[in-house]
């Protein structure tokens, strides 16, 4: 299926928000297809042209958020700018999808919807590992990454801790904040990876990044 076609549909695109937000309010589980057609004002028959069932709904809400995720990452001028740049701006763009996470809505998909949640997971799981690969293979061309660092298990341990901090338990202590663990998740990777050049170059990007967030404070 062509889901740049798909999602060009505004109407289908606005009833998926719309029923995230829903879903953000009232939990998977309160709802049928009944309680959604009725707060969105549109006719059962309406809302069913878009989706068969209530789990076909929620498989599409999976696939709308693939879309986005694709679509955000592919606005990223990776021809433009270094590995460390590129990294920045998609960890930035990660963070912000995981502060929006709702623990009780992922709890609700993974319980009442294992099969569409289990797979999902995994081809997100799998398009940050090749886009991790590939941006560690353009760091060591541009000898900003370290020329012995091992692509893979690298990759797979960055995405693991990005799991991790899915668990609102991962943070010890109530006065350690969820952005203060992803910065230092953040940092100790791109520190782990670098080379004396790149380093040079993210302590400089830091410090620029540093004095715009006091700013927009």
């Amino acid at each position: 299926m062509n889901f740049d076609l798909k999602f060009n549909d505004s109407k289908l695109t606005t009833i998926l928000d719309r029923i995230v937000e829903l879903f953000y309010e009232y939990g998977i589980r309160n709802l049928n297809m009944d309680d959604i057609s009725s707060h969105l004002k549109i006719s059962k028959k309406t809302l069913y042209q878009y989706f068969k069932s209530k789990e076909d709904l929620i498989e599409q809400l999976f696939v709308y958020d693939f879309f986005k995720w694709n679509k955000k990452i592919s606005e990223i001028k990776v021809n433009e700018i270094n590995a460390i740049e590129i990294l920045i701006q998609v960890s930035i763009f990660i963070y912000e999808e995981m502060s929006r996470l709702n623990p009780k809505l992922k709890f609700e998909m993974k319980k009442y919807y294992e099969p569409i949640f289990n797979l999902h997971m995994i081809e997100k799981q799998k398009h940050i590992f090749m886009q991790l690969s590939k941006n560690m293979q353009k760091g060591k061309a541009e000898g900003l990454y370290r020329e012995d660092v091992d692509i893979e298990p690298t990759a797979r341990l960055y995405i693991r801790t990005l799991l991790d901090l899915h668990n609102k338990d991962y943070c010890f202590g109530s006065e350690i904040t969820f952005n203060q663990v992803f910065e230092v998740m953040f940092e100790n990777h791109i520190r782990a990876i670098s080379t004396p050049a790149g380093l040079v170059w993210f302590e400089k990007r830091k410090s620029e990044l540093t004095q715009l967030q006091k700013s927009n404070n």
